[in-house]
């Protein structure tokens, strides 16, 4: 008769835990705890100082936080108005016009030290992306297209309490909340005045520096509309901070 076969060997114990992981776990809560903490001050401090705290120099260069950055200034008139101080702009509050069938504004600035010729009153917002587009599109093309500064932008106005292509019916424009800007030239320091009507399909460095302005626009504008848009925007851009998303 065959013997029975031996009870197979218990299984190894599991190694030992490294002397470490204990005090790695501990460090990593009170690293985590720590964070929270940090997290309700800065909030706290937010929540007590939010233009301070949240306004944002528009002489930085534009990056990947730029966008919302623009869109939270719309949400808070007292940090949009912060941000333009802050940027050296020295806004000058215009009179409010009391909301009224889809017309007016009570947040319309008029801006200092910027090439807007002459300066129109713009809502916060519209005016804080504006300065971006000037600093940081509209000289850096002036400079490598002919070597030269932007000293007026020509423009066609902002504020009409008006419909879209002053239809008698229909949606309002973004005009009719001062939240546009049609540009129309640009002088140079050297004197030449480049303008969209007549050098829009020019092929040298005329017609290349306004699809830079276009192409600049269309990353801090909503809307960005050109002559390749309608005949309508033959002779100027149009620009403005509404909820649309268009570059043409």
């Amino acid at each position: 008769m065959d013997a029975a076969p031996p009870d197979p060997a218990p299984p190894p114990d599991p190694p030992p835990s490294p002397p470490w992981r204990p005090v790695a776990g501990r460090l990593l809560l009170t690293a985590l705890a720590g964070l929270a903490v940090v997290a309700g001050v800065v909030a706290a401090l937010i929540a007590a100082e939010p233009e301070r705290r949240l306004a944002f120099d528009l002489n930085a260069t534009p990056d990947a936080f730029t966008g919302l950055r623009l869109r939270l200034l719309t949400l808070s008139p007292g940090v949009c108005a912060e941000t333009l101080r802050l940027s050296g702009l020295s806004p000058a509050p215009a009179a409010p016009r009391p909301l009224s069938e889809g017309c007016g504004y009570d947040d319309g600035v008029t801006l200092r030290g910027l090439a807007l010729a002459p300066a129109p009153v713009m809502r916060c917002p519209m005016a804080a992306s504006y300065a971006l587009f000037e600093r940081h599109v509209l000289q850096p093309a002036a400079e490598r297209r002919f070597g030269a500064r932007a000293v007026a932008v020509g423009h066609f106005g902002t504020y009409a309490c008006r419909n879209v292509y002053h239809r008698a019916a229909g949606r309002r424009s973004q005009h009719a909340t001062a939240n546009a800007l049609d540009i129309a030239s640009v002088r140079l320091s050297t004197g030449r005045v480049i303008t969209v009507a007549g050098q829009w399909d020019d092929g040298g460095a005329a017609g290349l520096f306004l699809r830079d302005l276009r192409a600049g626009a269309c990353g801090l504008f909503g809307t960005v509309l050109s002559p390749d848009y309608n005949a309508a925007h033959a002779d100027h851009f149009h620009m403005d901070r509404g909820m649309a998303r268009i570059c043409r």
